[in-house]
């Protein structure tokens, strides 16, 4: 302390309590979320009560039964269907917002490509919806080939792809305007065990190189498939789906085939059966 009283800088610094740095507020907060339905034989509860927040830049995968309202989920994230009561908050505003703003990108379980354009033109076309110029369209294009691996099928048609290099297409598409989210709607379930976990390995591979800290959200059937992706696993009941817990993926990455042949690459595994068993 000085003579008139006053603490020196070295003595706040000792004194002062250590503050750790803020967690980054989360890109989307589910609060208390229902869904319902209106059927031929009455009312359907595809949601109930679901809370959840996620983080930026963090893959998040939803699992459950069939019919447990995972699909139905991801869609109420990207304002594809609207909430029956709750609340969701995409980057701070609403659903809606966040979809005119284009934050999302969405790659379904079908590629969806055009077949009468080229690859180019397929990977192109959200920036040619939203007025690009030609120039920035061709160089983001190329950037968007180049990432997936597929700089030498420009040219080609999607039919005469197979349908792995298809799905990256579809991937190079949704990444093409740089959005903050990519919701992602069993993109593999179609394609052979080898492809699909060939697949799996492309997607962290773009995941990693992508621009932008993109947020994605995995609905998946497949418990490896999870866990070999995932930050968190989201388990989800039985219809109505409810969240009956959120396991933390702790394996390091990057990821690759020695992930999967690690012990505790199967403990998590076992961990997420066990949970879908008890749901």
């Amino acid at each position: 302390m000085n003579d008139d009283g006053r603490s020196t800088q070295a003595e706040d610094m000792f004194v002062r309590p250590f503050s750790a740095p803020a967690a980054p507020a989360p890109i989307i907060m589910i609060d208390r979320v229902s869904k319902l339905y209106e059927t031929g034989s009455g009312v359907v509860t595809a949601l109930q009560d679901v809370s959840l927040t996620i983080a930026p830049g963090e893959f998040v995968s939803l699992i459950g039964p069939s019919g447990c309202g995972k699909s139905t989920l991801m869609r109420l994230i990207g304002d594809l269907v609207q909430p029956s009561a709750g609340s969701i908050r995409v980057k701070g505003k609403s659903p809606e917002q966040a979809r005119i703003d284009r934050d999302y990108g969405i790659v379904f379980q079908a590629p969806v490509l055009y077949d009468w354009r080229t690859v180019r033109k397929n990977v192109e076309l959200p920036l040619e919806v939203m007025g690009r110029p030609s120039e920035l369209r061709h160089t983001r294009t190329q950037a968007m080939l180049r990432l997936v691996g597929l700089s030498e099928f420009g040219d080609s048609y999607p039919w005469q792809l197979s349908g792995g290099m298809q799905q990256r297409v579809a991937i190079a598409r949704a990444l093409s305007f740089a959005p903050s989210i990519l919701l992602m709607d069993e993109p593999f379930g179609a394609l052979d065990e080898i492809t699909r976990e060939r697949m799996q390995t492309e997607l962290l591979t773009i995941w990693g190189d992508a621009e932008t800290d993109t947020t994605v959200i995995f609905v998946t059937h497949s418990i490896p498939e999870a866990v070999f992706l995932s930050d968190r696993v989201v388990v989800m009941s039985p219809r109505p789906g409810r969240i009956e817990r959120l396991v933390r993926i702790d394996l390091p990455r990057p990821r690759d085939i020695t992930t999967r042949e690690s012990p505790r690459f199967f403990e998590l595994v076992t961990e997420v059966r066990e949970c879908l068993r008890a749901s």
